[in-house]
């Protein structure tokens, strides 16, 4: 009998590791920018976080987060913490790509930051860009499941062409040495490429685009940036969500939540929901 039982117990739990559902977004909130007025951090900052507390992704990255902006959404959100440093020295000073996940169904085993350049190990400045440009990791663990995987998330360069291409190269490349088992991997950010540009066509030759893959129909526009113009049409797809073979999507959606013909950010967030293998 209690063999019977826990072969029972155990196909449960198979069965409930292969049904579990999950969730991530990547969001660029924008610079705490005096010269936005209206859409300065200060007038929009809970908005932002009302809009993450309501569609719970259970790991969210963020480009152009000051400390300032990070530290509000760390307390505004008592539910996340995060990993992730400032660009221009590593520690507090610059914008942060940080990661926010909810410590209480994810574990961090492992975590990182690394500069988009020649010498990802200290601050620089990678080939044409304009300024620095990092990448923070996590390698996170599923407390009830125990199943592992990794999230990178990334702001590339606006300006210089030749460093967005070696930036996700860098990216992939960083990847694939951490993870030598093969567990499922995600890549997100703001990438400043459109899915013609180079950097977008090199990860899609090596990684799927969760908005092509998406068991259900995309939902939402295709643009990601409006630039605060609610009129403005939606054409630009610059924020991404690559996920490798290991990761079966579900539902994918850019967020087109308005108050007033005003948005929370310049950008809008992309979310998905998704099944790990």
């Amino acid at each position: 009998m209690k063999k019977i039982l826990g072969m029972i117990l155990c196909a449960v739990m198979i069965m409930g590791n292969i049904f579990a559902q999950y969730s991530a977004m990547t969001y660029n909130i924008r610079y705490s920018t005096p010269n936005d007025e209206e859409n300065w951090w200060e007038n929009r900052k809970e908005w932002v976080a009302d809009l993450i507390r309501f569609y719970e992704p259970d790991v969210f990255g963020i480009q152009e987060g000051l400390d300032s902006q990070v530290q509000f959404l760390d307390s505004a959100l008592s539910e996340y913490k995060f990993v992730g440093v400032g660009r221009d020295d590593g520690k507090k000073a610059g914008e942060y790509s940080a990661l926010f996940y909810k410590p209480d169904l994810v574990e961090v085993l492992d975590s990182g930051t690394f500069w988009l350049s020649e010498t990802p190990d200290k601050v620089s400045v990678g080939w044409d860009a304009s300024m620095e440009r990092i990448s923070t990791w996590a390698k996170l663990k599923i407390k009830r499941t125990g199943q592992e995987y990794f999230v990178f998330n990334a702001h590339l360069d606006h300006r210089g062409p030749e460093s967005r291409l070696n930036a996700v190269k860098l990216i992939y490349e960083i990847a694939s040495e951490k993870n030598k088992d093969g567990l499922p991997l995600i890549v997100m950010g703001d990438l400043n490429a459109t899915p013609h540009d180079p950097p977008i066509k090199y990860l899609s030759s090596v990684m799927s685009d969760s908005r092509l893959i998406s068991e259900n129909p995309p939902y939402g526009p295709e643009g990601t940036f409006n630039g605060f113009d609610t009129s403005r049409p939606l054409n630009d797809r610059i924020d991404h969500i690559f996920v490798n073979e290991m990761i079966k999507v579900q539902k994918y959606a850019v967020i087109t939540d308005t108050r007033d013909l005003r948005t929370p950010s310049d950008h809008l967030p992309v979310y998905i929901e998704f099944r790990l293998n």
